[in-house]
């Protein structure tokens, strides 16, 4: 679980990453990211109905890819002034192995968090 300095939570905060960030995407994430006037990083995962209609499901998603985001944020150098991130997850994912949805995110996550 992602720390709560680092975690994307107003609904009016997330609009704001929608409107105004810009979108990278790779087979199934997308990733929308804004900057932010804080030194933390923050982030947010949408996992939507359309993925799965199961709660165990799309839940599992999220912590892998908290997990994930986790990992990234605990290697990554200070230079870079911080961003808001919003993953979009895509019902493809659902057919996807772990290995998979890793390089995926990482290939993602490489170009923005260093």
């Amino acid at each position: 679980m992602l720390p709560q300095i680092n975690r994307l939570r107003k609904k009016k905060e997330i609009d704001d990453v929608f409107k105004k960030g810009k979108s990278q995407k790779k087979d199934f994430l997308v990733f929308k990211i804004a900057n932010n006037n804080l030194k933390d990083w923050r982030f947010s995962i949408i996992v939507s109905k359309k993925v799965s209609k199961k709660a165990v499901v799309r839940n599992k998603i999220r912590r892998r890819l908290s997990g994930m985001i986790a990992e990234k944020l605990k290697n990554k150098k200070t230079e870079k002034p911080a961003k808001d991130v919003l993953i979009i997850v895509l019902p493809q994912i659902k057919d996807k192995g772990t290995n998979e949805i890793r390089e995926t995110f990482s290939f993602l996550a490489g170009n923005i968090i260093k």
